[in-house]
């Protein structure tokens, strides 16, 4: 399903609307029919493993050649410096084609992928080869690398086209498993945002009708907002929204809820030091605060306050929703909040990995449930 957006101009009450919308992200642009399954080798971490595996390989190599342990490491110190030339610019020209040939198809991309390799192979082997030969010519030259100019050249593309085959294909079923792993995971948040939708709905339906006689113009008002927060809540469920769109969300239910219970509610916002644009998924504040109503505020006899507040410390991001318990005690509440705390707590898990979480703290009157996830951004 696409993003949904919201129509131009102010909400109801004279509140701004979200620029774009109140879900907006970037859907998945990978495809299994492209060449986008390569990584990218520009990264530092990157970097390190070609050094390492070309290493390794130079290692291998050379105690094959090997009958005894005198020339061990002069061989390894000539096998060394071709592999590492080798390896590492190949991994610069992959990391310079990879924008360009990741949309084409996947064949072709592939192709010209694995020719640029072999391209790369011969111009760097001919390079080490007429390097070597002016600077140490004779004894000191066939000590480093082979007399046979030709049989150099062949053998390290015949080496170099096996591992550049078989590092292409290793890439390609990465790639595809990865992208297996995304889709059972979206798979997953699709049901779970399935779960908590029609909960939302009939929570909110329940306010609406609870002002139709009462107060119709609260309740057309609450019906206005209503399609505000459902726009957000059938958005497309793989996405992550920022966390100023999320916390108008709950903004807005907190209007609908006012409507309802009047000086009864009362929330207290403290979230400005938060960064409005870090990514979280969708729908995770709202359903806080309206257990937090649900199961604190309207089993009281008289006024309550909630509590939001959130911190932004070491890379991470803490959001606490507080509440006042009832006078019928913690299990009560326990056994209220589980089902939107489970929820929630399994989208963070999907969206960030043990990373995230969803912490709960109950002590003599008030239930808190923090919101912890790292602090990421949409790299556009």
């Amino acid at each position: 399903m696409p993003p949904v957006s919201m129509p131009a101009g102010p909400l109801p009450n004279g509140a701004p609307r979200s620029p774009a919308s109140l879900v907006s992200a970037a859907p998945d642009k990978s495809r299994s029919d492209t060449c986008s399954y390569l990584p990218d080798l520009c990264a530092p971490m990157a970097v390190l493993g070609v050094v390492l595996l070309a290493e390794l390989l130079a290692i291998t190599l050379t105690l094959a050649r090997q009958n005894h342990w005198i020339s061990f490491f002069a061989d390894l110190g000539s096998i060394s410096v071709v592999l590492q030339w080798l390896a590492l610019s190949s991994a610069a020209v992959l990391c310079g084609l990879r924008r360009w040939l990741a949309p084409l198809p996947l064949r072709r991309g592939s192709l010209l992928a694995f020719a640029a390799l072999l391209l790369n192979i011969l111009l760097v082997s001919e390079a080490l080869y007429w390097i070597g030969y002016l600077s140490a010519p004779g004894a000191a030259f066939e000590a480093w690398l082979p007399a046979d100019h030709g049989f150099f050249v062949a053998r390290n593309l015949a080496v170099g086209g096996v591992i550049a085959g078989g590092m292409l294909r290793y890439f390609y079923v990465s790639g595809q498993w990865q992208r297996n792993v995304r889709r059972e995971a979206q798979a997953r948040i699709h049901a779970l945002q399935a779960r908590i939708r029609p909960h939302f709905l009939f929570n909110s339906m329940n306010t609406i009708a609870s002002l139709t006689r009462s107060n119709p113009a609260a309740a057309e008002q609450a019906v206005e907002d209503l399609a505000d927060l459902f726009r957000a809540s059938l958005a497309d469920s793989r996405q992550q929204i920022t966390l100023a769109d999320e916390l108008e969300i709950a903004r807005v239910y907190e209007r609908m809820e006012r409507q309802r219970l009047g000086e009864r509610l009362e929330v207290r916002w403290d979230v400005a030091a938060l960064p409005g644009t870090a990514l979280l998924p969708s729908l995770s504040i709202q359903p806080l605060l309206e257990n937090a109503i649900y199961h604190g505020i309207e089993r009281m006899a008289g006024p309550g306050v909630v509590e939001i507040s959130g911190r932004h410390e070491g890379g991470m991001l803490r959001i606490v929703v507080s509440n006042p318990l009832p006078a019928a005690g913690a299990a009560a509440a326990r056994s209220g909040h589980q089902m939107a705390l489970d929820n929630i707590r399994e989208r963070l898990g999907l969206a960030f990995g043990d990373e995230a979480g969803l912490d709960i703290e109950m002590n003599a009157d008030r239930f808190n449930a923090t919101l912890r996830f790292p602090c990421r951004f949409d790299k556009g």
